[in-house]
């Protein structure tokens, strides 16, 4: 597999989160092969249609359908003693501008405003040989394209040349009721009659020590033959380096439930001194990579094995000024339940915290978890206040979902912070436990897919806090970002008791003496849009369809129309929030120090407000008979009533 990152980025070359260091720029799978001619040939590996029995009279037609393309040609220049090794001569290859190992794609730098190579400023820095990789480091200059302010950018790039494994990793089939990444392709031999596409979850090989297998098999905790490591990029500032450790290290919690300890490991990048031959750019190294950028971001790929899904490497991209999008959450969403929220620059202590659940967060992706979006909606809102019950449970099943912080509590619950920060909690564990757990004892991913599905179901069945709610959902209100709760019109409404504590303070905790207003500007665009989100929270709701994935071997519908009561409630909700002018927001002493008027910013948060209440998607829901005849319809008219 090649895959290829910027080592180096070059002076203002930016376009928007991208064109910084650790930026992927290739991912392909290659084979060299003996060509005719005494020639060595570069195939390039599609394994978009594949059969994995080869023997088979439906691997023949396959393989003749899918030729592999010659992507690069080089003449022999030596064999050794008995031909079994050959001599290629690599420098041109190394040298162009070609795109296996650099840019894989035109697309990418003509976005970023690259033109063509400049080979007078372009040359190969170092070759370094790895036990299972090869790792070219190469400067390339590029004309600066349409940009009149510069003539070139000048880039260093690395490619990994990484050698798949020789076996691959057992791969396991998607759940869609358990929320992993995947990697997908068309099989021609699992279903006799059709054609269907196999996705299998994407995650690391994690498997005991030969010594421990049984030990392992008798339920006892024990230490894998290869842990997941992640470093800290050693431009990382020092003080945040233990925070974004323990987020790593939080997920051993996790792994225990499938059967093994220190599964996972977070380490500070070694330096020159402790290992002269370490470097962020050996793809056998994960990390966490700092990046000083005013985008107010972080993100978590990574690399895996096409054939099984397996996990080869990650990159976790953590941009600077994340830290002041997480400043501005915790005061719009928890000033009210926690007094060191009430500045414009919190303590190092507070900020550690939030960068912990933040880098756990980002874990997960890499861990191959995707977002799940309907966890907390299995949360009864009034638990939510209660103190005790959030000690034990927390305000979401799930670190993987939106849920940053709980802004339902309100200042008299004296909720602690165990209660408003996430964390790694039920579904992170159980899935986890599905992706993860060590299962000899099925012949194929088929026979463990059966065993998997029951395995699921009776899981659901028994805890409805495991239920998955993907982020791509359209009709269903339970999946939403950043909502809390089972009833997002009670949950709105607690959150606007305290944005209506908070706006009367927000000249005093956003104060910068030596500055102007802009803090306070920023941040009551905050308030406008967690405001926003109540409404979108709560309008889901109307012309809602719930959306419960099931197998067929589960019981009852798939589809349900949200209950006449909850729609009608939401349109109150509407009708006494939005329609209803918030004059709470139309702050004189803030306004005066604004260079807008409250007007100007609620017409626009009254424009998508309507917008999102008449869409056609929401009317055509309203206008569809109900599912069920016997139950009670919220239909347009009433709707257009209001």
């Amino acid at each position: 597999m090649a895959v290829s990152r910027i080592s180096k980025a070059s002076v203002d070359m930016r376009n928007g989160a991208s064109g910084l260091v650790g930026d992927q720029i290739g991912e392909s799978v290659y084979r060299f092969e003996r060509g005719s001619g005494d020639r060595i040939f570069l195939r390039r590996i599609s394994y978009t249609e594949y059969t994995k029995d080869s023997t088979s009279d439906m691997a023949k037609a396959v393989t003749l359908n899918n030729v592999q393309a010659i992507a690069m040609s080089f003449p022999v220049a030596a064999y050794n003693n008995d031909s079994t090794a050959a001599v290629i001569d690599a420098t041109e290859f190394l040298n162009s501008d070609n795109n296996i190992l650099y840019f894989e794609n035109d697309k990418l730098k003509q976005r970023a405003g690259m033109g063509a190579q400049q080979n007078d400023r372009s040359y190969v820095e170092s070759v370094k040989i790895y036990p299972t990789n090869l790792e070219v480091k190469a400067v390339k200059t590029y004309a600066a394209g349409m940009n009149p302010t510069h003539s070139n950018y000048t880039v260093e790039l690395n490619a990994s040349l990484v050698l798949l494994p020789e076996v691959p990793m057992k791969p396991r089939i998607m759940d869609e009721r358990v929320g992993y990444f995947t990697s997908s392709h068309r099989d021609f031999d699992v279903h006799p009659q059709s054609v269907k596409v196999i996705s299998y979850a994407v995650r690391w090989r994690l498997e005991p020590k030969p010594e421990d297998e049984q030990r392992y098999l008798k339920g006892e905790l024990v230490e894998p033959k290869k842990p997941i490591i992640f470093y800290i990029d050693p431009a990382t500032p020092k003080k945040w380096v233990p925070y974004l450790i323990a987020g790593i290290n939080d997920w051993n919690k996790a792994f225990e439930q499938a059967g093994f300890k220190n599964a996972i490991i977070g380490l500070e990048a070694p330096t020159k001194e402790q290992d002269s031959t370490w470097s962020l750019d050996d793809a056998r190294n994960s990390a966490i990579i700092y990046r000083p950028s005013a985008i107010a971001n972080a993100m978590g790929p990574n690399v895996n094995d096409p054939r099984s899904g397996e996990i080869l490497e990650s990159h976790i991209f953590w941009y600077h000024n994340v830290m002041s999008m997480l400043q501005k959450w915790y005061l719009v969403q928890c000033a009210t339940s926690d007094p060191r929220a009430r500045k414009p620059v919190i303590d190092d202590a507070l900020m550690g915290d939030l960068i912990r659940f933040v880098s756990s967060h980002e874990v997960g992706h890499t861990l191959g978890l995707r977002h799940n979006f309907g966890s907390s909606s299995t949360v009864p809102v009034e638990k939510l206040r209660d103190k005790k019950w959030l000690e034990q449970h927390g305000h979401t099943p799930s670190i993987m979902d939106y849920a940053r912080f709980n802004y339902v509590a309100q200042p008299e619950d004296n909720i602690g912070t165990s209660g408003l920060y996430p964390r790694i909690n039920d579904y992170d564990k159980w899935a986890i436990e599905w992706g993860y757990r060590w299962r000899p004892q099925y012949k194929d991913e088929w026979e463990e897919r059966t065993a998997l599905t029951k395995i699921v179901s009776d899981s659901l069945k028994n805890n409805h806090r495991l239920w998955f709610g993907g982020e791509m959902e359209p009709d269903d209100p339970r999946c939403q970002s950043e909502d809390l709760g089972d009833d997002a019109m009670k949950a709105s409404e607690y959150g606007i008791k305290n944005l209506k504590r908070i706006v009367p303070q927000l000249i005093e905790w956003t104060k910068i003496p030596q500055e102007g207003y802009k803090e306070l500007e920023d941040t009551y665009s905050q308030v406008l849009a967690q405001y926003g989100r109540y409404l979108g929270h709560v309008s889901k709701n109307i012309g809602g369809i719930y959306d419960t994935y099931k197998v067929a071997a589960d019981a009852g519908p798939v589809f349900v129309p949200v209950e006449y009561e909850k729609q009608k409630r939401a349109m109150k909700f509407m009708t006494d929030y939005f329609f209803k002018t918030p004059e709470w927001l139309n702050s004189r002493d803030i306004f005066e120090r604004l260079p807008y008027s409250f007007g100007m910013e609620f017409a626009k948060v009254q424009e998508e407000g309507i917008d999102m209440l008449v869409s056609r998607r929401r009317m055509s829901h309203l206008m569809d008979p109900a599912y069920d005849k016997k139950a009670k319809q919220y239909k347009l008219e009433e709707f257009l009533k209001i």
